[in-house]
C-alpha cells in the first residue's frame, strides 16, 4: 500500500569480547607464531555464538595448535566465566597436560576472571592473550568458528538450543577432529595427528 513495506529487523550481533576492565592481562607471547611441535604445547582459546529460535547459545573452545583439534568445548545460553572454564576443565581432563602449556586467548572478561586464571596456575598452565581489538591474533580460532559455521551451523535454522547443542558436538566430536582434513596437518585428520605425534614420542622414550 502507497509503496509502504514492512522491513524485518535485524538480529543484534552479540558481543563476545568484553576487554574494558580493570582485571590482569598477560603478555602476548605467542606473537602470532601459531606452531607446536607437540601436542599439549599451545592451546588458543575463544568464545563464539549460534543463533535459535530461543535466543544465542554460546560456544568456548579450545583448539590444540600441534593437531588443530578441539580439545575442550563448553555450550551455555550466558557469557559467564563459567562457560569458558568449562571449556578448560574439559580439555584439562582429557589430555592432562604437562606444565608449562601456553593457554592464549584474547582479553575478554572471562579469561581474566580470577577463577579462569585460577584453573590454570592449579595446573602450571601460562597464559597469553591477543592484544586488544586484534582477532589476527587468534587466527586458527576464528577459522575453527569459520568452518563451523559455513560447513554447519549456516546450513539449519535451530529451533531450540538443544538442537543446536546436539549439532554442534556431532560437528566438534564426530566430523572436526576424526573425519575433517586438515591442511595445516598434512591433509590428516587431527586424531590421526595426534596419536602418530604420541606414538613418536613413546618410542623416543623406549
Amino acid at each position: 500500500m502507497d509503496g509502504l513495506s514492512a522491513r524485518r529487523g535485524r538480529r543484534r550481533t552479540p558481543r563476545t569480547t568484553d576487554s574494558c576492565h580493570d582485571l590482569p592481562v598477560a603478555p602476548n607471547l605467542l606473537a602470532r607464531n601459531f606452531t607446536a611441535e607437540r601436542p599439549d604445547q599451545v592451546w588458543l582459546a575463544d568464545i563464539s555464538y549460534i543463533p535459535t529460535g530461543e535466543g544465542f547459545l554460546y560456544l568456548a573452545a579450545i583448539k590444540d595448535m600441534a593437531t588443530r583439534e578441539i580439545v575442550g568445548w563448553s555450550m551455555a545460553d550466558h557469557l559467564r566465566a563459567e562457560l569458558c572454564i568449562g571449556a578448560l576443565v574439559m580439555a584439562i581432563q582429557r589430555h592432562r597436560p604437562p606444565r608449562g602449556l601456553v593457554h592464549h586467548g584474547d582479553r575478554g572478561v572471562q579469561y581474566a576472571s580470577e577463577p579462569y586464571r585460577a584453573v590454570l596456575e592449579r595446573h602450571g598452565i601460562t597464559q597469553s592473550m591477543s592484544r586488544r581489538g586484534n582477532c589476527l591474533d587468534n587466527a586458527p580460532m576464528e577459522s575453527f568458528f569459520a568452518s563451523l559455521k559455513t560447513e554447519n551451523v549456516h546450513q539449519v535454522r535451530f529451533r531450540t538450543r538443544d538442537e543446536a547443542r546436539t549439532a554442534v558436538f556431532e560437528y566438534i566430536e564426530i566430523f572436526y577432529n576424526r573425519q575433517r582434513l586438515h591442511s595445516g596437518v598434512g591433509y590428516r585428520t587431527p586424531a590421526e595427528v595426534r596419536a602418530s605425534m604420541e606414538a613418536t614420542t613413546m618410542r623416543s622414550a623406549a
